[in-house]
């Protein structure tokens, strides 16, 4: 599976900026993260390193350690040409190389239903989180059909498992998470229109912070 997601976003990668829809969930997460007594940053699934660029662009952004992985070679071309201060690195997620209680901040957009074997993912994101590190998680509780069908040939399905039910809504995607001592702290709808997205932030406990009301849909 790994080597099939691979392929098809190598083949997307020299569009995929072009998506409004990825350029304005990046902005929406971004804007939904807190950044307080963050310094570093990990993407995992970064693609083009969207997410990176758009936390990047916040005020005291610069001042950020952003790194990314992906398992695109094609996708981190194109951020690196961006993101030339950023460590991005070709890894599986189920085998970050980054070390133990390093990373303040975690996200992952539209990439888990991507990724296979949820429960090594998630344990991962607990090995590098540092006491009081959060996750950002994107996940699609609704899209829609005909315009992701578009970006295949016609006719054509992915040629890889596909899985959103246990991220569409916060109660599934605490239920997926809660093995591993994460929880939901908070959330929010974001919508282009078309697509519907759930964007979470997750800890363990409180995150060791102090917790930020729950986010209305927007």
């Amino acid at each position: 599976m790994v080597r099939a997601v691979r392929d098809r976003f190598d083949g997307r990668a020299p569009s995929y900026d072009g998506s409004a829809m990825h350029q304005g969930l990046a902005r929406a997460v971004a804007e939904f993260a807190d950044l307080v007594g963050v310094t570093t940053v990990l993407d995992v699934a970064t693609g083009t390193g969207l997410v990176l660029r758009a936390l990047r662009d916040l005020p005291g952004g610069p001042a950020l350690r952003l790194a990314g992985v992906d398992v695109s070679a094609g996708m981190l071309g194109v951020a690196r040409a961006t993101l030339p201060d950023a460590t991005l690195t070709q890894a599986d997620a189920r085998r970050l190389p980054v070390a133990d209680r390093s990373v303040d901040l975690l996200t992952c957009v539209t990439g888990l239903h991507l990724i296979p074997d949820t429960a090594r993912v998630v344990e991962e994101w607990v090995r590098v989180l540092r006491p009081g590190g959060r996750v950002l998680t994107a996940t699609f509780a609704e899209l829609d059909p005909s315009r992701h069908h578009r970006e295949l040939a016609p006719g054509a399905a992915p040629p890889y498992p596909v899985v959103h039910d246990p991220f569409r809504t916060p109660e599934a995607l605490g239920e997926t998470v809660a093995a591993s001592g994460l929880r939901v702290l908070r959330h929010a709808a974001w919508t282009d229109g078309y697509d519907r997205v759930l964007i979470a932030e997750l800890g363990v406990g409180d995150g060791g912070r102090g917790r930020r009301p729950t986010a209305s849909a927007h």
